[in-house]
């Protein structure tokens, strides 16, 4: 039985919120080790390319000496085993991801009965935000104290900058 316990939560994190840092806080705390796993969906088309995004999360998880961030594509629990871990951390806004949650939970089950998912359940003041709906806000508001938020204040200029390009 290992005695370093790592732990690794994944996403597209496109971009990074505060209900996302939320997670990585807590998590970081229950955990030696926490891995970020930046997806790469090529079904998706990403608001940020996979190093902004990169970039974007070892900016505001800096202060976390046991986070570190990886970027991986296809299946989730073949990145927590390449990780040498066994559980995956998922957080989840109790009206909105609970059912798909679980049922990814299950599937992660099948596909690795060795792989725990532990999930956060959202603070109160995280439930509501999603990246559609801080891209919506960036997309009409000019008020960077609206964006704070929803986002880390690191990732406001950054959101600026691709909102005007896209």
């Amino acid at each position: 039985m290992p005695t370093q316990r790592t732990a690794v939560y994944t996403g597209s994190f496109d971009p990074i919120t505060l209900g996302h840092l939320h997670i990585i806080d807590r998590a970081a705390k229950l955990f030696d080790t926490l891995v970020i796993g930046i997806g790469i969906n090529a079904d998706k088309r990403p608001l940020f390319d996979t190093s902004q995004r990169v970039a974007l999360v070892e900016t505001v998880t800096r202060p976390f000496e046991n986070v570190v961030v990886d970027v991986f594509s296809g299946l989730a629990v073949d990145f927590v085993r390449k990780m040498n871990a066994h559980i995956m951390v998922r957080g989840i806004r109790p009206l909105t991801d609970t059912a798909g949650e679980f049922t990814m939970m299950m599937a992660n089950h099948q596909l690795d009965p060795g792989i725990e998912t532990v999930f956060l359940m959202a603070d109160e003041q995280y439930t509501h935000v999603s990246s559609s709906l801080l891209k919506q806000i960036a997309s009409v508001s000019d008020d960077d104290g609206q964006l704070a938020k929803f986002v880390p204040s690191q990732v406001i200029p950054a959101l600026r900058a691709r909102m005007k390009n896209h």
